[in-house]
């Protein structure tokens, strides 16, 4: 059995590989839940949307995200009617949301509704959010605090960052299948996505970090920097803000105590021998995955490690 720890576009570009290599039904994928937002009054999981879509075979691969084909006729008219709609919605991807948000709203647990929503799009990996409590990443500004989603969409990740806030850290449970997806693994991959607000959330659920050191599993993780640029989104400025290097040595930091392999691009070959000094293994590969077969080298790539 193979676990990833996913965020967004990245992860989900790297599971479409793994997908050609291993058996969907023997995947299981924990999910960032800290990007999770109400907007128009409906239950918005960006980062389970973009995966699930992504393995679903109808995301718009030109942007990562969303539904290919969509339109968003009811994005304009509520425009129209004076609501702000920074927010990216297309009219299938609401649809999404409304059976979310309804099934939430009868008792069942995010969970479930993942499951449900995985099954009703053909989805055989086990897609699993991180938790089924409140969460919510915020971004600390010089103007104030704000969701991670309105730094990211809304304001185009402009501002200084101040600091991040993990709303809900502290009282937050792993959601059903997460340690025992982790103890039971054969290999748990760290898939390229943002080290802080990605990956870093998933790690701040009471209990997550505990397991993968207490794991018999091989732990592997893919660099989301190369040559010190972040491939999406932006992991620079916030590695910045903590006072890090923008480097693949400064993820494989952040997951020393836990990780045996760690995965960079040829263009960072000149770090392997620092990477190595905290006591982790390196590999380097193609990690820009820029076509179906740099997907699939790179969870080959993962597989032998």
């Amino acid at each position: 059995m193979i676990t990833a720890l996913a965020g967004g576009v990245g992860a989900a570009r790297f599971l479409t590989g793994l997908v050609k290599l291993a058996k969907e039904e023997d995947i299981s994928v924990i999910v960032n839940t800290g990007d999770d937002i109400e907007m128009f009054g409906l239950h918005v999981s960006p980062d389970i949307d973009i995966v699930t879509y992504t393995l679903a075979g109808i995301v718009n691969e030109e942007k990562g995200w969303g539904i290919k084909g969509d339109t968003f006729c009811c994005l304009e008219m509520l425009k129209k009617l004076g609501l702000e709609t920074w927010f990216n919605l297309g009219d299938k991807d609401l649809a999404t949301n409304i059976l979310r948000t309804n099934l939430l709203k009868e008792g069942l647990t995010l969970s479930k509704v993942t499951s449900k929503i995985c099954l009703l799009l053909g989805v055989k990996v086990n897609i699993i959010p991180m938790t089924d409590d409140r969460f919510e990443t915020r971004i600390t500004l010089e103007e104030g605090s704000v969701h991670f989603e309105e730094y990211f969409v809304k304001k185009a990740c402009r501002g200084r960052i101040l600091g991040v806030e993990f709303v809900g850290a502290t009282t937050a449970k792993p959601s059903p299948k997460v340690i025992d997806s982790i103890l039971e693994a054969e290999k748990v991959v760290v898939c390229p996505s943002n080290p802080i607000v990605s990956v870093g959330t998933i790690l701040s659920v009471k209990g997550i970090r505990e397991s993968l050191r207490r794991t018999n599993a091989k732990i592997i993780g893919i660099s989301p920097i190369v040559a010190g640029a972040p491939i999406k989104g932006p992991a620079d400025k916030l590695l910045a803000s903590l006072g890090l290097e923008v480097s693949a040595y400064s993820v494989a930091k952040l997951y020393a105590d836990f990780l045996d392999v760690f995965i960079i691009d040829q263009k960072d070959a000149a770090l392997a021998d620092r990477i190595r000094q905290l006591g982790v293994n390196v590999k380097i590969a193609n990690t820009i995955m820029d076509s179906a077969a740099d997907k699939i080298a790179l969870a080959k790539a993962v597989l032998e490690s």
